[in-house]
């Protein structure tokens, strides 16, 4: 991923907590009240009111994964969810700026579905051991060595991995984007975990790489008998990028949007998602009513980013994405194939 860097043009703005300032964002913080402490609002606040007005002043719009903190996913995001929910708002905003309070292979899709529109990343720092397990040299490497065989992608990689790829998935569409190729083999990168995962749900043979995410393969399926012991009758729901062994000591596994429509439909008594820690957070800000177990496993990546380069990023155009155009020619079509439903010997 190539980045634009501009310097900061906005060296005097007031950060003061100001009658004003908390007058506008009551609201806000009457949102995520019950789990942002009362004492931590006057610094969140300022920032806050700052990066709404700037998105009016530019035409900008924050979209915020399921991972980002809950000052960001309920009070800075126009539009927040999972990866395949954050790729469709990409390719659909009429906005002039995309600021991606994600990671960088996030701000890249958004960059493939919206090539006309200034795409900003708040920190290049923020990035993901999947998208870091493989190369667009290794996806040619495996069809020369399995020769015909779809290649499906999962959305966290880099653009160059996405454009070796037919056809691009999320953890929640997974089975319907394998099924639907009516193949009897694919090829699908890079989690190994939610391979596995997806392959005890369809029909064909899954060839799998060794990729996994920080955060995902840190859980055990002991930690989940203990936490049933710690907690008598906690209801368990497992992101698919953890080990088979993890998914099968659950009660459910889903996309981190499954999971937040686990909750809200079923309203569990009590419950833990087995994902990263700002999860729980944005759930339970939704749900005060239910007890949030919170095995903490944070992301590191994903929490680089924060408000205040959120701002910075918002003030001076910082950390632009681009891509070079041949690259994202053939990513784009894996991507939007995902979209808009694709099979093999399809257009």
């Amino acid at each position: 991923m190539n980045v634009v860097n501009t310097v900061p043009i906005n060296t005097s703005r007031d950060l003061r907590f100001t009658s004003e300032v908390e007058q506008h964002t009551a609201h806000l913080y009457a949102k995520v009240s019950k789990v942002i402490p009362e004492v931590e609002w006057p610094i969140f606040a300022p920032m806050i009111h700052r990066i709404n007005h700037l998105k009016a002043e530019k035409n900008a719009v924050i979209l915020g994964h399921n991972y980002m903190t809950p000052e960001i996913f309920h009070c800075v995001a126009d539009f927040a969810g999972d990866s395949l929910a954050l790729a469709r708002h990409a390719a659909s905003t009429d906005a002039d700026i995309i600021v991606m309070a994600g990671v960088h292979f996030m701000a890249e899709t958004a960059k493939l579905l919206s090539p006309d529109k200034k795409v900003l990343i708040p920190d290049m720092d923020a990035g993901c051991t999947l998208a870091e397990s493989i190369t667009g040299e290794d996806v040619r490497k495996l069809k020369a060595q399995y020769p015909g065989v779809p290649v499906v992608t999962y959305v966290n990689t880099s653009a160059d991995v996405k454009a070796e790829s037919d056809i691009c998935c999320t953890s929640g569409n997974a089975v319907e984007i394998i099924e639907g190729l009516g193949v009897p083999r694919v090829i699908m990168l890079p989690d190994e975990y939610l391979a596995l995962n997806t392959a005890k749900k369809v029909k064909q043979e899954i060839i799998t790489w060794k990729g996994r995410c920080v955060v995902h393969e840190m859980f055990t399926a002991e930690d989940i008998r203990v936490m049933r012991t710690d907690h008598p009758g906690i209801v368990v729901l497992a992101h698919p990028e953890c080990s088979p062994e993890v998914i099968d000591e659950a009660d459910y596994s889903g996309s981190t949007s499954g999971m937040a429509g686990y909750v809200a439909k079923y309203k569990p008594a009590k419950v833990v998602l087995v994902t990263e820690c700002s999860m729980s957070d944005n759930v339970a800000a939704e749900h005060p009513d239910i007890d949030f177990v919170r095995p903490c496993n944070l992301c590191p990546f994903m929490k680089k980013i924060e408000l205040s380069n959120i701002l910075t990023s918002l003030e001076s155009d910082q950390h632009q994405v681009l891509i070079d155009e041949a690259v994202a020619v053939r990513a784009r079509v894996s991507v939007e194939r995902m979209l808009t439903g694709w099979a093999p010997g399809s257009a």
